[in-house]
């Protein structure tokens, strides 16, 4: 049985471990391996909303019919990481740490303070508004991470 606050959660702590895989490069001055770490980390942390806002939000919200809730302030965070991303991108290939690791660590607060409210609030309200469909949704989201997972 894979439920949405099964997968989502495993999936949070890939990105995080992914993140630190990054910011271990820029700190050892790394360029090279900086760059690909961050790459995969973006990639991943991409598909990680791209899963939420095209399968698991549309799904709740049909379930319950709220599309100014909680999913509508998941996609407003999702967009502040976006824009951090870009700017993590930015200075990772101009090779600058300061700039970096000042955006990597309001990134990390963003990211934490998110994923918190995801899977202690919306993944729990998520599995149980979308009742028996759960199961369904999770194991969409666990094929569409999978294909993406590096």
């Amino acid at each position: 049985m894979s439920l949405p606050t099964q997968i989502l959660p495993d999936h949070h702590h890939h990105c995080d471990d992914l993140f630190v895989a990054a910011e271990d490069a820029v700190a050892r001055g790394d360029w090279t391996d900086a760059a690909a770490a961050y790459g995969r980390f973006e990639s991943q942390m991409l598909a990680h909303f791209e899963a939420e806002e095209s399968l698991l939000f549309p799904a709740f919200e049909a379930a319950t019919g709220m599309s100014d809730g909680p999913t509508r302030m998941m996609r407003h965070e999702h967009d502040q990481m976006r824009a951090l991303l870009a700017q993590l991108a930015m200075a990772s290939a101009a090779h600058d740490g300061e700039t970096y690791a000042g955006v990597a660590e309001t990134l990390l607060m963003l990211i934490q303070q998110h994923n918190m409210k995801e899977e202690n609030i919306l993944y729990p309200m998520c599995d149980q508004a979308l009742g028996a469909g759960a199961e369904q949704v999770g194991n969409e989201l666990s094929a569409f991470l999978g294909t993406r997972h590096a």
